[in-house]
């Protein structure tokens, strides 16, 4: 792997959302080397870098996302985030944190109209040098669900690339490095 190339994977068996892809309506995996030094900043500062503070491009998307999935009672981002604030839960920018370990996080959110869960994870690479592994899980419970994913499921493969991508080429650089609720 080059500096910075994002290549899809095979979903990691290791990570704690494997379980979940059975039977997924999507489920697909992106890997990015890491240096040994930004591997050392630890999995909590990695997400952020990642998934915290998106570009203005994806903000941009994000409203159009809320305005349009507002008509259909499916929640915002704004609406995700502030019910995490309120009820003191950790969370990435809207993203709620259900689980962390020395090397992952996941998060996600369950709702009428589909589950998601997404991991970030530190593994030993093919190479021997560690890796960033985004997996993403989803599973749809009806129509709404189905037409959102097959609407939204191209945007969301190239923007976990480019964020991906993003994250390692500002160096992995994030003004607060854990994750914490916010007040």
């Amino acid at each position: 792997m080059r500096a910075h190339q994002v290549v899809a994977v095979a979903l990691p068996r290791e990570c704690g959302i494997a379980a979940w892809s059975d039977d997924a309506d999507l489920a697909d995996a992106f890997a990015i080397e890491l240096d040994p030094a930004d591997a050392a900043k630890g999995v909590d500062h990695l997400a952020r870098c990642v998934m915290d503070d998106p570009p203005l491009w994806l903000r941009t998307l994000l409203r159009m996302r809320d305005t349009f999935v507002a008509v259909f009672g499916i929640k915002t981002s704004a609406q995700l985030r502030l019910r995490a604030a309120a009820e003191g839960a950790a969370h990435i920018d809207f993203f709620r944190v259900h689980s962390r370990s020395q090397s992952e996080v996941i998060v996600g959110e369950d709702d009428r109209h589909l589950d998601f869960r997404a991991s970030i994870m530190i593994r030993d690479g093919r190479n021997g040098r560690a890796e960033l592994v985004a997996t993403t899980v989803v599973h749809c419970h009806n129509v709404l669900g189905r037409t959102y994913l097959a609407v939204i499921a191209p945007f969301h493969r190239f923007i976990v690339q480019a964020n991906l991508r993003r994250a390692s080429e500002s160096k992995w650089k994030l003004s607060a490095p854990t994750i914490a609720p916010h007040a």
